[in-house]
């Protein structure tokens, strides 16, 4: 059996005030947060994405973490920066289709096809690995849904907080959801 943890990374500023994009380091309370977490993943191999929070997070855990590029906060194009509250006055219409319809990139960037397409793809490639992976919240969601096999659409169906842990274990030729004991 191999394993895949998925750990969202601690807090920054802009995933504190919804804000799309931004390679920013962790706030006090996002740093403060993931030092208090328990150790774990000793002895497996360590990745995250190549944002600051990510890597800022790995280390907090007492880990060096290889950076993966599929792993990648997303490309938000034009809305990169910006609030979900601004998106939302300025262009009501773009942002709805960006959260109904996941083909859509009315900002310019990368849709969540796409998204889920580079994390699904890196995520099969660790059938075979135990291996801890940090990355933004949306990223994680993206790797969930492609490895559960759920259509696109069901992304938003998945909440990942900041700092959450999801646990995949390859078996029988497929990933399955994990929920380890208490």
């Amino acid at each position: 059996m191999s394993g895949l943890r998925l750990l969202a990374c601690a807090p920054t500023a802009a995933l504190r005030g919804a804000r799309f994009g931004g390679d920013e380091d962790l706030d006090e309370g996002g740093r403060k947060a993931a030092l208090a977490l328990s150790a774990f993943g000793r002895g497996d191999m360590w990745v995250c994405a190549p944002s600051r929070a990510s890597c800022e997070t790995a280390q907090a855990l007492g880990h060096t973490a290889a950076t993966e590029p599929d792993l990648a906060d997303p490309d938000f194009g034009r809305w990169n920066g910006k609030s979900l509250d601004e998106v939302a006055l300025a262009d009501p219409d773009a942002l709805k289709q960006w959260l109904t319809d996941p083909g859509a990139a009315p900002h310019g960037g990368e849709s969540l096809v796409q998204i889920r397409h580079r994390a699904g793809e890196w995520v099969d490639s660790m059938a075979r690995h135990r291996v801890v992976a940090v990355a933004h919240p949306i990223v994680v969601r993206a790797a969930l849904t492609h490895a559960l096999g759920l259509p696109d659409e069901r992304l938003w169906s998945l909440d990942v907080a900041p700092l959450s842990l999801t646990r995949l274990m390859w078996r029988s030729g497929r990933w399955n959801l994990h929920f380890p004991a208490a």
